[in-house]
């Protein structure tokens, strides 16, 4: 398959590979200029050569580093009316792709002198080991695309506006969605015992679950975390598994979810303290700030949501964030969607409303197959004698669907577990999980980092 790309001079795309023998386009970069020329993606089926995910890897680490050498210690990008002046934070893996004969695409992250947070998009001409970049682009600023693509019916790309994308563009599919899932995790090089914990999803009245195949090294355990009745996948490993893959496949089928009520939870276990999610006076006095003069638990969990998109940057930089510590986010004010979310959990508690973290994938809605972007969290409070989902993160990314991210939660995602301070036994020797979508890997005692790669199939659409 030969994908020909043909663009203006600030236009450009992403494009991530598809599971199977496909090549995906996943469009994510960005520019502007008063008079754009529309880019397009034509896929026609000729054969490429052979380009492995490290020789582009390498190509763009070569051409990065020598760039920050040139700019004494900084890569330097024209951008607008000002040269940015950046650093490299990590590669994309998961997008790494190659395009067509000696075309190749990455993406990366950097963080600026400015302290704002960029993702930059790079296209590539040449063979491994002389790779030469062509054209570089600012996709995100602060994780906002200053604009989207749209797959026209001749199955090439038009960019689009951010206020002209459809909901479908800006990541939202209603209704119900039916996709395979498939969660796939390397065991890194072990150095002694080993355990292993990863995420089961489970069915409950918004996503039925079907387990196809859990492949394993080692006979696996189906756990249950008895703090939220999460099931968690578990494994004691060897020395000799080092280097082999643990892949889950399941099918998903996922409705829509708006508010809701649910006589099995336990409201009031959701206003108590968490280990990352304490009660700080420091996070109280936000709270009641915002709250100030608004009657009712709806409206004052809106003003806190209003809070946290106020006050939050998207920016994954630095040592703290990712872990939906709550006086971490408070006090820097930027991090993932862990970060956003635990920080208004916490709020949420503090002046009295429960409210609840739950982690997983939010699978693509512009395209039909493919590599999903690691994992994604959300929250829900309780108001009304209801649970009302919120995704603030995605909410300040966009806010045309602010509006709609108060109160619902897309079909196209899958929700691993649910809750914060994991039990499970046996558990890890650090003490509770903190939550779970990547694995928890232990190795002689300590916590080893594992990212697993997310792939998709749609079923229906």
């Amino acid at each position: 398959m030969l994908i020909h790309f043909d663009a203006g001079s600030r236009s450009g795309i992403r494009i991530g590979k598809a599971v199977v023998l496909f090549l995906l386009i996943c469009v994510l970069f960005s520019a502007c200029k008063k008079k754009r020329e529309q880019a397009r993606v034509t896929i026609t089926s000729a054969p490429v050569s052979t380009v492995l995910t490290s020789d582009i890897q390498e190509g763009i680490e070569t051409h990065i580093n020598e760039q920050v050498r040139q700019g004494k210690g900084y890569f330097k990008l024209p951008f607008k009316d000002k040269t940015l002046q950046l650093q490299l934070v990590r590669i994309h893996i998961e997008y790494l792709a190659n395009l067509g004969p000696k075309s190749n695409f990455a993406c990366v992250d950097m963080v600026g002198k400015d302290g704002e947070f960029y993702d930059v998009d790079f296209f590539m001409e040449g063979d491994p080991g002389s790779m030469v970049v062509t054209k570089t682009m600012v996709h995100k600023i602060n994780g906002q695309p200053l604009y989207l693509w749209k797959q026209k019916e001749d199955k090439s790309w038009a960019p689009v506006t951010v206020e002209s994308g459809s909901d479908e563009l800006l990541g939202v599919l209603t209704g119900q969605d039916q996709f395979e899932f498939n969660y796939l995790a390397k065991i890194p090089t072990l150095k002694g015992p080993a355990k292993i914990w990863m995420p089961l999803p489970s069915s409950d009245d918004f996503q039925t679950i079907k387990i196809k195949s859990i492949k394993a090294p080692m006979k696996h355990t189906i756990l249950t975390d008895s703090a939220h009745g999460n099931k968690i996948v578990y494994m004691e490993l060897a020395p000799t598994d080092s280097g082999k893959s643990i892949e889950m496949i399941f099918d998903v089928d996922r409705k829509e979810k708006s508010a809701y009520k649910d006589s099995k939870i336990k409201v009031e276990e959701y206003l108590k303290p968490q280990i990352m999610v304490p009660l700080k006076a420091d996070i109280q006095k936000a709270a009641a700030q915002a709250v100030k003069g608004k009657k009712g638990a709806l409206m004052r969990a809106r003003a806190l949501y209003d809070l946290v998109i106020e006050k939050m940057r998207y920016m994954k930089y630095g040592d703290g964030w990712g872990k939906g510590d709550a006086v971490y986010a408070c006090n820097s004010l930027y991090g993932n969607c862990t970060d956003f979310h635990s920080y208004f959990v916490a709020l949420a508690r503090s002046v009295g409303i429960p409210a609840r973290f739950a982690i997983g994938a939010a699978v693509p809605s512009e395209r039909d197959e493919g590599g999903v972007d690691g994992y994604h969290c959300w929250a829900e409070f309780y108001a009304d004698g209801k649970w009302w989902p919120v995704d603030i993160s995605e909410a300040d990314k966009f806010t045309s669907l602010s509006a709609y991210y108060f109160g619902h939660h897309p079909a196209n995602r899958v929700e691993f577990s649910r809750g914060r301070d994991l039990l499970v036994d046996p558990g890890p020797k650090s003490g509770p999980i903190n939550f779970l979508a990547y694995p928890v890997l232990e190795v002689s005692g300590k916590i080893v980092k594992v990212k697993p790669q997310f792939s998709f199939q749609r079923k229906t659409k």
